[in-house]
């Protein structure tokens, strides 16, 4: 299987957020994959690929770590690993049967990544997998989901 690029963007706007505009309309927190684009010039003109499923009875969040946060992480990194659906191969705290090491990938992912993110980020899905990659080496677990264990270039043709 080859390497596909892609951009995870989170987008939490509404009156729920630190804005000072009262009239703001409340809108759900999403999370889009968009084609890779490079500074804000060039994503005037992004391709949205798709957007990312909140698990049923639960809901996206992010700055912080909570049951948000956690669904956020399951997504994205089922989503970037290839692993499918989050409840089914066990990485959502919602899955019948949590997988134990998925389970502490997910937390770690929350607390490192996405406690740290504010209303608005980007977050391409080499830089997951690589974070992925050296938390399972950290950990001393040699066995690699598929999607780890060939990392994309750091450099694409054309870039300097």
């Amino acid at each position: 299987m080859a390497y596909e690029d892609c951009t995870y963007h989170g987008i939490q706007v509404g009156p729920e957020t630190r804005s000072n505009d009262d009239d703001m309309e409340w809108r759900p927190v999403r999370i889009v994959v968009e084609t890779p684009e490079f500074g804000p010039t060039q994503r005037e003109t992004l391709t949205v690929l798709r957007e990312l499923t909140e698990p049923e009875g639960g809901e996206f969040d992010w700055g912080f770590n909570g049951t948000g946060t956690s669904n956020a992480a399951a997504v994205i990194l089922a989503d970037a690993l290839g692993l499918g659906d989050p409840e089914e191969c066990g990485i959502s705290f919602l899955s019948v049967e949590e997988d134990k090491t998925l389970g502490v990938l997910r937390e770690d992912f929350c607390d490192d990544v996405l406690s740290q993110c504010c209303d608005e980020w980007r977050l391409r899905r080499g830089a997951v997998l690589r974070w992925a990659r050296a938390w399972y080496l950290q950990q001393g677990n040699t066995d690699l989901p598929a999607a780890l264990q060939e990392l994309p270039p750091l450099w694409h043709e054309g870039r300097p």
